[in-house]
Order: C-alpha cells, then structure tokens, then sequence
C-alpha cells in the first residue's frame, strides 16, 4: 500500500540532507544571522555540539508573532516567486534548516527585532511550543540541545567532541573569511577558541590560521565585465603538503568546485609539484542569473552559466598575482637540444626539459651551451618502490659480506649527493639523504619503545603558533615527538615553545619540520602499518641531511658505519633504494677490457 509520510518522518528524512553533523547546524544558523545583518556573532559550543550549539546574533530579529512559523517547512522571507530563484542574493533561501534543525534537536529561540520587547519559543521534537515573553536582546539566539536525540540511528555515527569541534572551527573560520567586516566569537565548553573584530581581510586571515601568513599573500584582484575576483594567494612558503586551506566564496557564500580549483593549480603549475597545494582566499563576485546555487540542499555546489570564462578569468587573475615569483625565475637555455656532441641514440635517456637542475644553466654570455656530465636520467616509468623491491631482491643473492666491507679510508662527496666508496670488487654508490633517513627512522622506532633519542639545547627557545585543527592534531603526537628528541611545553590553547630538538636535526627548521611532520602525516598515515611508525618515517624524511649538504670526510665515514648497523640498510622507509653497487666486471665491461 502506497501511504503518505507524516510530517514528522517528511521533516526528519529532510533533516538528513541539511544537518549532516552539528558543523552543518552551525553553519546554516551563522547563514540565517548574516541574513539578518548580524554584524556580530557568537558560537557557543559544548562537548563538540552533541550537548549544545548556541549561536547569537545582533541581526534583524524575528517579531515574536513569526516565531512559529520560522520553523516550518518551506517558510521563508528570502525568496516569495519562481523568478527569485534566478537572483538570489542571501546565504539562505529554500526554508529547510530551522524545520529540519528542530526535527531532530530539543530546540529554542530568543529573539527580538527592536521594538523593545523579546520574546521565546520553545521547540520539542518539531513541534513548537507556546510563545513567552523574554528579555530584549537586540538580535536573535538560537538553541540546539542534544542533537539527535530522537533519531538513535544517526546519533551513532557522530564522532568524538574533538573531532565534530574540529568540524565546527572550519565552518567558522570559513565564514570568518567571507566576512572580514563581521565579529566573529567561538567558545567551546567554556574556552575561547577565537574571538576576532571587524578587521581587513589580510589581517582576518592571520587571526584565524596564522600570524605569520600576512606576511607571505600576494593579493588577487581583477574585473573583467560583470565578473570580478578578489582576495589573495600565498607565496611559496604557504605551499602544504596536504588540501584545507583553500577558500572559495561565490559571492561570499563558501562552495566546492573542482573546475575554480583546478584554475589556481594551473596558474601555479610550474611552481609545485603534484601532491602540493597552495593557499587562497578568493571571492568571486558573478551577476546572480550567471549562476545556480539550488543545486543541493547544503548549498556548497554551484553550477557556472558560463563556467570556462570563469575558469580562464581566475586562472589569468592567480597568474597576474604570481607574476613577481614567475619573473624571478630563470629560463632554461634550450641551445643544447641542437648541440652535436648529443646523438639520438642517446636522447631519450636524458628528460632535457624538467629535470635539469638550475645550477647546470650557464649564465655566461659568451658560453651557450651545458655542461652534459650533469644531465639528470630520466626516472624509470616503474614506481621508486617497484624498483627498490627489484633491487633489494638482487642484493639479497649478492649481499656485501664481511670480506666486502665498505673501505671508509677511501670516500669521496659527489656533487653533494652521493657518497662514493671502493669495495673489494668494484665501488658503491650511496644517496646521503636515504642513508641517513634510514637510519633515523630505526633509531625513532627504538626510541618510541625505550629511551628518548639525544636533544640539543636551543639557546633561545623558539614560540610556533598553530591553527586550532593543527595544534589539535599536534597534541596527538607530541608524546612521540618528545620521544625523538624534541623538549616542548605548552604555551596556550594554540601555540608551543619549543626547547630543545632533535641533535640529529640542523638548526633552525624546526618549525618547518613539525609543520611537515603533522601535514605529511595526516595525509599519508595511512599508509603505514601503524602510527609509530608513519611519524617515524615523517620525522626521518624531514631531519634527515639533504641532498645539497656538504659533508666533512669523517661525517661520511660515520653515516655509511651507522647505515651499515641498521637492519635493513639496502632502502629507505618509503622503498627508495639507498645503495648502488658497480662491480669490477662491469666497470671493464663499460671500458671494453676483455
């Protein structure tokens, strides 16, 4: 038998495409108080909103005779004909989230709209209660509290307090952005995560990621007819190593869309590698019939009238933006591509466009062509761990034995790189950055287990301030960094002092090493076998020497001692071979001695 739905099973299977979690609670009240005209917002939060939301607004207000009808379905003041869905300029239109919101929440509001007078309703299970009198307030209050009681099933899936609390900061700091003229106040179970004032958007974005990111944005500002992007893109130093801290507004309102993104990679491509994502507030201002915002519910998805005109615009307008990093790097002499010492047969094992480092660029005038012997081959198409897996199966036949020991009397540098040595029957060849990340990877695995690896003392403590989301995530690994030698202390809700770091470590990267530690960790843990063991592979990655650093003879002797002590000295903890070796027979071969 075909039926009807109540209402309330209507408005409680509504409810699941708007109020996904409480982030998505907080988001479409902040979109109802900016509405409203709020010019300040405040957020209280308790155990990550499955207790409690509460957002308070100086907007506009609700005449206490509109209460009830604030929370039906399909009621709104935003929109009122068929033709205002083709221009519509407010955050909210479609009349869902109140009724959705208060489906599955023990719900009130407080409101008053300057008359003098507030007034409240209470709301239980969807269903409204009468209309009290309250205090004026000069705004409305909304609150929500335990979120989901009725509908068990969906409570379940919630995750930890600090986990939704993380949810909830990116949904502010969100709006924070689009909204830099705003006040903004966040308090989670009585503790002040944020409070900003109304303040440029430069600025904005400082108070709510970092305070050293003013210092690295290159603004972004261009008008091309009707259309016209503002706001900024970072410099090369706010380059991650993982996605969340790229912001897209149309017309303020924050969205998804690959295409826009897909515009700024472009426009950075010959800047970052894949796997890098640059950093950016960009609002782009559109006619609203160029646009559809209905797309879905939770208004994140857009659909472009003409979406290649918007895509070639912002690419061209992150590229005028970037123009002072792109002028700053040298072109490639292209003269050798003719040069007649190259033979084809010999050509395709040299990438002459990319991989060629800039230090084997001539700069003399008088002098066109390069310097071969520095020519990069090219990377072989099977990937670096199927190629160490091939490689170490080999050694594993042919190990160096005791009688093949390496000769550290006789080693040598070579361009910074590689360490050189003779061997009883022939020579090896080692990567000096994969030795040693090698060997500081099983040293930070025996550190997590017994004893703390040595500390250098810094002579002046340095302070790392942190976004909320990375100092959350930095408290879950502070035990083991402490453990591979860094001596932390706990400055505020969001910043450290760092102490002491690893003695392993060069100086004055620290920050960037945990900065590299907690993206590249977040991003790739799962690809370790357990936790201990994906931070000790990012922490031996970071601290380990570079390619580049020049090394004292008894530096080499010693690394290639303590990579010959490790268990496994033949690959680094990403599968990259550390050791090449050439034998005797193959170096004649190469000679033609016969």
């Amino acid at each position: 038998m075909i039926k009807a739905l109540s209402e309330d099973l209507r408005n409680k299977i509504s409810a699941g495409e708007v109020v996904e979690r409480p982030a998505s609670v907080v988001k479409e009240l902040i979109e109802n108080s900016l509405d409203a005209g709020a010019s300040d917002i405040m957020i209280v939060i308790e155990k990550g909103g499955h207790q409690t939301i509460q957002v308070r607004d100086n907007g506009d207000g609700i005449p206490a005779e509109e209460l009830p009808s604030s929370i039906l379905r399909f009621h709104t003041s935003k929109i009122q004909t068929v033709n205002d869905l083709f221009s519509i300029d407010t955050l909210g239109f479609r009349g869902e989230a109140l009724a959705s919101i208060a489906s599955v929440s023990e719900m009130s509001i407080v409101s008053s709209n300057g008359n003098g007078e507030g007034a409240e309703l209470p709301i239980n299970n969807g269903s409204p209660g009468e209309v009290q009198p309250a205090a004026e307030i000069g705004g409305t209050e909304v609150t929500i509290r335990n979120l989901f009681y009725n509908t068990p099933a969906r409570k379940k899936f919630l995750k930890t307090p600090r986990t939704e609390l993380r949810k909830i900061v990116d949904v502010v700091r969100c709006y924070g952005l689009a909204f830099p003229e705003v006040a903004f106040k966040l308090v989670s179970d009585n503790r002040d995560i944020f409070h900003v004032l109304p303040e440029p958007l430069e600025d904005r974005i400082d108070n709510l990621l970092d305070p050293t990111y003013s210092r690295n944005l290159l603004e972004l500002n261009i008008t091309k007819g009707d259309y016209v992007f503002s706001g900024f893109v970072g410099n090369l130093n706010l380059v991650r190593s993982r996605p969340g801290e790229q912001y897209l507004f149309l017309n303020r309102r924050f969205i998804k869309d690959r295409l826009m993104n897909r515009a700024v990679y472009n426009a950075f491509e010959s800047l970052i590698k894949r796997g890098e994502y640059p950093f950016f507030v960009i609002n782009a201002v559109l006619p609203t019939d160029q646009v559809d915002v209905n797309v879905h519910p939770m208004k994140t998805e857009v659909r472009f009238k003409d979406e290649w005109r918007v895509f070639n615009i912002l690419k061209s307008a992150v590229s005028e933006a970037l123009s002072s990093i792109l002028d700053t790097i040298p072109g490639f002499d292209t003269s050798f591509q003719q040069h007649s010492s190259m033979s084809a047969g010999n050509e395709r094992y040299y990438n002459q466009t990319q991989n060629i480092p800039n230090e084997t660029i001539t700069t003399d005038p008088n002098q066109s062509t390069m310097n071969f012997d520095q020519l990069q081959p090219l990377s072989p198409t099977k990937s670096n761990i199927d190629r160490a897996r091939d490689y170490v199966s080999k050694l594993a036949d042919t190990p160096i034995s005791d009688q093949e020991s390496i000769t550290t009397e006789n080693i040598w540098q070579i361009h910074k790189k590689y360490i050189v040595s003779e061997v009883n029957s022939g020579l090896v060849i080692i990567d000096q950055h994969v030795a040693h990340e090698r060997v500081l990877y099983e040293e930070a695995l025996k550190a997590f287990e017994s004893t703390s690896m040595a500390s250098q003392t810094l002579l002046f403590p340095e302070k790392i301030d942190f976004s909320h989301n990375d100092f959350d995530a930095l408290l879950d690994v502070l035990p083991y960094l402490e453990k591979i030698g860094f001596k932390i202390k706990k400055q505020d809700e969001s910043s450290i002092q760092i102490d002491a770091i690893p003695s392993e470590m060069a100086l004055g990267n620290e920050k960037d090493v945990i900065r590299e530690i907690l993206d590249n960790f977040i991003k790739e843990r799962k690809q370790y076998s357990s936790f201990q063991e994906g931070l000790a592979a990012m922490f031996a990655c970071k601290a380990a020497i570079k390619a580049g650093d020049s090394l004292m003879k008894e530096e080499m002797q010693e690394l290639v001692n303590r990579l010959f002590s490790t268990e496994h000295p033949y690959y680094c903890p990403h599968g990259r071979p550390i050791i090449v070796q050439m034998s005797l027979d193959e170096l004649d071969g190469r000679f033609e001695r016969h």
